[in-house]
Parts: C-alpha cells; sequence; structure tokens
C-alpha cells in the first residue's frame, strides 16, 4: 500500500520544534545547576532537592498532558496547536528562570526558583509531549518516523549547539561592566602586579577572572588564600585592588568583570525570542496524516491499563529515564569542570560546539545504523560503548585538553543516538498498543518520553547537587573549590560511565525486533484501509 513521503521542508520544521525546545532545556541541564550555586546564590544540596521535586512532579503533569493531547480535537489536528498555544509562553518562562529580582532573601530565592521552576516544567509538558507525539502522527510508515527522528535530533543537536557554544559568550557580552582596569607595573620580589579596578556602578556580584589563562587572585587587604577567580559585589566609583602573580603580559584586556546575573538574564531574553520563532515555523510547517478510528472514544482506566501492559513501553520508560541521567549528569557538571577544574570557562563554548557537530554527525547516521543493524541491537551496542568512552575522563588530568575534546567528542556522537532511537521507538510502542488494544492513545504513550527527560534531568541535578554538597563545595567561597574536585571529576567520568552499562544491560529486555515491527506495521496499514 501506498504510503505519503514527508518532505524534507516538512521535517525540517517538525525538527526546529526539537530545536526550541533544546535551547530551554540545555540551557537548563547545563547551566541552571551553576547559575543557581554561583549567581543566584544556593547551595548545592538546596539545588539538589529542588531539581528532584520539581522533576517528580512531571509525572503526574506528563500523563496528564498525555491524555489532553490524545482528546483535542481541532481544526489543526489534534498536537500541533499545543505548539502554536505554548510558544510565547515557554519563551516568557525561560527568561524568567534565570532572572534574579532584587532584594530577595535566600527563603525568598528559593520560593522563587521553585515557583518558576514548577511553572516552566508544567508549560514545557504542554509543549513537548505534544510535540513528540505529532512525529507518531506525521506517518505511519516506521521506518519514515526513523528518518524524520534523525532530522528531529539533528535539530535538537542544533539548538543545543546554539545555547551551549554561544551563552556564555553572551554573559560575557551582555555582562561586561565596563570597569576602568589599570595595572602598576611589578617590582622587583613583589608578590604580584597590583590591578586596580574601578566599576562605573554598583553591581551585586560580579566575577573577576582572566581570559582563558590561569592566574593567582588576591584582594589586597584581605586574608583570602590566592585562587584564579573572585566573586565579590562591587560599589560605583570605588577603587578595588588585587595582587595577580603567575600571569606576564598584563593589560586590561587581560580580565574579564562580568555581572554573571545581568549577563545570563539578557543572554536568555535573546534565545528565548529564537525559541518562539522556531516553534511557529514547526506549527505551520508539519500536518498530522495518522487518524485514530472515529468511533473511538476516551476510556482513561483502559488507556492507563494497556499502557501497563505495554512490555516495550515500560521497558523503553526505564531505560530512558536512566539514559537521561547519564547525559545530564554529563551535560551539568561540563561547566563547572571546565571553570574549576580546568580553569578555562569560556573554552565551554568550543567543546559545547564539538561536541554538538558530533551530536549531529550521530543523529543522522542512526537511520542507517538501524537498517544495518536493528533499533535494539544499535541501542545496546552504543550505551556499551559510549559508557567505555566516557572513562576516559577518569584518567585525564587538566592539562590534557586534546585527550578531553576527542573522549567528549567520541561519547557524545554515541550518546546522540540514544535519544534518536528513543523516540522513534517510542512510535514503535504507540503502533503495538493499537495492534495489540485496536486502540491508539498516543500521546500517552509519548508521555514517557517527556517524564523520562524531565525527571531523569532531575534525577541527574539532585546527584550533582548532593555530590558537590557531600565535598563541600560552596559557589561563593572560592576557597571550597580545591576540596570538590574530586567530587567534579567523580561527576565527569566514572560515575555516568556506571549508569550507561546499567541502561545497556535493561534495554535487552525490550522485545520488538524490526522483523516483528514489519507486521505491526502491515496490519495497521491493512486496517487503516479497510476503513476508508
Amino acid at each position: 500500500m501506498a504510503i505519503e513521503k514527508v518532505s524534507w521542508w516538512e521535517k525540517v520544521s517538525y525538527a526546529l520544534g526539537d530545536a526550541s525546545a533544546n535551547i530551554a532545556w540545555r540551557g537548563i541541564c547545563s547551566f541552571l545547576m551553576i547559575y543557581y550555586t554561583d549567581v543566584f546564590g544556593l547551595a548545592p544540596a538546596v539545588v539538589g532537592v529542588l531539581f528532584l521535586v520539581v522533576r517528580l512532579s512531571d509525572g503526574v503533569s506528563d500523563v496528564a498532558m498525555g491524555i489532553v493531547g490524545d482528546m483535542t480535537k481541532s481544526k489543526y489536528g489534534k498536537f500541533r496547536p499545543w505548539i502554536l498555544w505554548t510558544a510565547i509562553p515557554m519563551a516568557a518562562i525561560l527568561a524568567l528562570l534565570f532572572t534574579c529580582p532584587q532584594n530577595l532573601g535566600m527563603t525568598g530565592r528559593i520560593v522563587y526558583a521553585y515557583c518558576t521552576y514548577i511553572l516552566f516544567t508544567l508549560i514545557y509538558t504542554a509543549n513537548n509531549i505534544p510535540y513528540g507525539a505529532l512525529m507518531a502522527v506525521m506517518t505511519p510508515d516506521d521506518r519514515e518516523r526513523a528518518s524524520i527522528g534523525s532530522y528531529r535530533m539533528a535539530g535538537a543537536f542544533a539548538g543545543g549547539m546554539v545555547v551551549q557554544g554561544m551563552l556564555l559568550f553572551l554573559v560575557a557580552h551582555f555582562g561586561d561592566i565596563g570597569a576602568l582596569v589599570s595595572i602598576e607595573p611589578q617590582r622587583e620580589n613583589a608578590a604580584g602586579s597590583v590591578v586596580r579596578v574601578v566599576s562605573p556602578r554598583t553591581v551585586e556580584h560580579v566575577d573577576f577572572s582572566t581570559r582563558d589563562k590561569i592566574a593567582k587572585l588576591v584582594e589586597v587587604g584581605s586574608t583570602n588564600e590566592p585562587v584564579v577567580r573572585l566573586s565579590l559585589p562591587m560599589k560605583a566609583g570605588e577603587e578595588y585592588r588585587f595582587i595577580v602573580s603567575g600571569q606576564e603580559n598584563l593589560s586590561a584586556e587581560s580580565f574579564t568583570l562580568i555581572d554573571q546575573s545581568r549577563g545570563y538574564s539578557h543572554a536568555i531574553y535573546l534565545l528565548s525570542a529564537v525559541l518562539a520563532l522556531c516553534l511557529f515555523i514547526t506549527f505551520f510547517g508539519t500536518r498530522e496524516r495518522v487518524i485514530p478510528e472515529e468511533d473511538q472514544r476516551i476510556d482513561l482506566v483502559r488507556d492507563l491499563r494497556d499502557l501497563s501492559r505495554n512490555g516495550p513501553w515500560v521497558v523503553l520508560l526505564v531505560v530512558g529515564l536512566l539514559f537521561n541521567v547519564y547525559n545530564a549528569i554529563r551535560q551539568g557538571i561540563t561547566v563547572y569542570y571546565f571553570t574549576h577544574y580546568l580553569h578555562r570557562e569560556l573554552l565551554v563554548g568550543g567543546y559545547f560546539t564539538a561536541l554538538m557537530v558530533a551530536s549531529i554527525a550521530g543523529a543522522l547516521a542512526t537511520a542507517p545504523l538501524s537498517r544495518l543493524c536493528g533499533k535494539r541491537r544499535l541501542f545496546v551496542l552504543t550505551l556499551f560503548g559510549a559508557g567505555a568512552v566516557n572513562l576516559g575522563f577518569a584518567f585525564c588530568d587538566s592539562s590534557a585538553l586534546t585527550a578531553i575534546f576527542a573522549v567528549g567528542i567520541v561519547g557524545e556522537a554515541l550518546a546522540a543516538i540514544f535519544p534518536t532511537l528513543f523516540f522513534a521507538m517510542l512510535g514503535d510502542a504507540a503502533d503495538y498498543s493499537e495492534f495489540v488494544n485496536h486502540r491508539r492513545a498516543t500521546g500517552l504513550v509519548y508521555s514517557a518520553g517527556s517524564f523520562a527527560t524531565k525527571f531523569g534531568g532531575g534525577c541527574a541535578g539532585a546527584i550533582i547537587g548532593w555530590v558537590l554538597g557531600y565535598y563541600g563545595y560552596d559557589g561563593s567561597n572560592p576557597s571550597t573549590i580545591a576540596g570538590a574536585l574530586d567530587g567534579i571529576k567523580l561527576l565527569m567520568g566514572a560515575l555516568p560511565s556506571a549508569l550507561a552499562v546499567v541502561t545497556a544491560v535493561l534495554m535487552l529486555a525490550y522485545p520488538l525486533s524490526d522483523q516483528r515491527l514489519q507486521t505491526i506495521t502491515g496490519e495497521l496499514l491493512r486496517r487503516r484501509q479497510s476503513r476508508k
């Protein structure tokens, strides 16, 4: 039977929806933790609990949104309207998430963080579950869905590249306080050069460091031990003096003085506008072609019972949760790793960009590789491979930049295959449910994807926060950083590797082979054709 092909432009339009989602989601996974601890001023353990509590609540909202999506009826379809309705709200709440209101005490900041983060997850759910379900109704062909999934992941990683590659440079641009910097020549036998800084405005939180170089900084008159960066408040017009040692040929351009709060908020405002534009293109550029049986009525109890008995879906739910913990730990700890272990904060942008290029290559290679060896086998092999490669971080010292980039690039190319296969396989699980139960609840099935992504990220955030807290990390006290380096390296290397191996073993239980899927696809096409 002939199946209408999905055009390349429709696939690109669909992919831009995940580009927008990843501007939000990868921005949060990579930067929200360090924003909360180093800019917003929350303790790592507090942030860990925040991440876990907020994401745990997503389980109810994900299932509810899956049901709402299946119940939606409009001239635009079941799932496309939600992409339109949530475009501007999601952009707005993302901007608020990285905005720090003035004159809030610690309790007020914690309340603000909980409220904005919970609201973000609700709006993200209302957008992302219908978006994920849309792929399953764009075409009835499971192989064509694998192709759409490749485009989707390429779009996802392109959006990730925008936020992860550009954000810290945008923070540096928008957060530059325009300070006047002067340097006294270093005298013989002196501890270092004296740097004088005058800020033109009062700033609550200034990050003072050197550009991509290691130097020891000590504020004159303080009892602080030498550190490679300082965080302090500055008053307008007052002079601040620092001793800088370990770096030659100093000039005013050698230093960055960034208002992190202003920098983050303005950078996110810009990226939020891009997010909304991408969602509008997705809405106008896609179509829904797979329509449920007209006489199918909503039966929540039956749909939930069918879902609990859907073996492929149950396996995917657990596997999706674990590999999202794996990915989110790696993303969430990277900025800490480059900032405090490598002392190369601005190199994060180049590192993330290299990883995104590798991710796009991995996503685009997924469809031909899955045809070659099958989805389940490919999933298992790449999980084992990614775990082995990621363990390489445990053997890299702070000077081994080439090795660090190599491990990250290879590991990310392999890790990019996980979500590409995962969302395509959720469509297969929806087909399996329709095949067995003669009912289709696509939105409910795809709620697993959003739940696994969000709750997995919450678990990862809790793990990062608790491990950093255990090692004594305090973002407002640079003297605590050295003692937390072992924890940062553990989170970057050995811990994610162990998770990948466990996930690979569990994936062996996935019951749908490619041959079985072809049988299911053929039978569903026959049923739909008979209804015409």
